[in-house]
């Protein structure tokens, strides 16, 4: 599974960025699709995943700001940022998921999780 992520910059706080995610290869065991984020110094932390059936999850630091999105299928994702601050300033990574059922868990076995390689988004104040 490859994935190509692209979108990321530097825009002012209170700004809005628009990530989006490209998957490809042996993707058919793919059924969820995830943003993380580490900034430097900082534990790596979910941003928002979603789920072929469309179900959403965000990480509460970016709850009712950020959205996430498929164009149909899980093949392309894209990260809507709106109302950004300097603490969501980190490295942003795309991430597909085989999840045994239908619903997200941050409990899955992450071994056989893809990642991409990473965009930076730096909001300044």
């Amino acid at each position: 599974v490859q994935l190509q992520a692209c979108g990321g910059g530097l825009v002012q706080d209170g700004g809005s960025l628009r990530l989006t995610c490209t998957i490809s290869g042996n993707i058919g065991s793919i059924n969820a699709m995830a943003w993380y984020r580490q900034a430097p110094g900082k534990q790596r932390e979910l941003v928002a995943a979603l789920t072929s059936l469309g179900a959403t999850t965000y990480g509460d630091a970016v709850k009712g700001r950020f959205g996430i999105s498929k164009d149909g299928t899980l093949n392309t994702v894209a990260l809507q940022m709106a109302d950004l601050k300097p603490e969501d300033t980190a490295v942003y990574y795309c991430v597909a998921v085989s999840l045994l059922g239908t619903s997200w868990s941050e409990d899955r076995d992450k071994r056989s999780d893809h990642w991409g390689q990473g965009t930076q988004v730096t909001v300044s104040s």
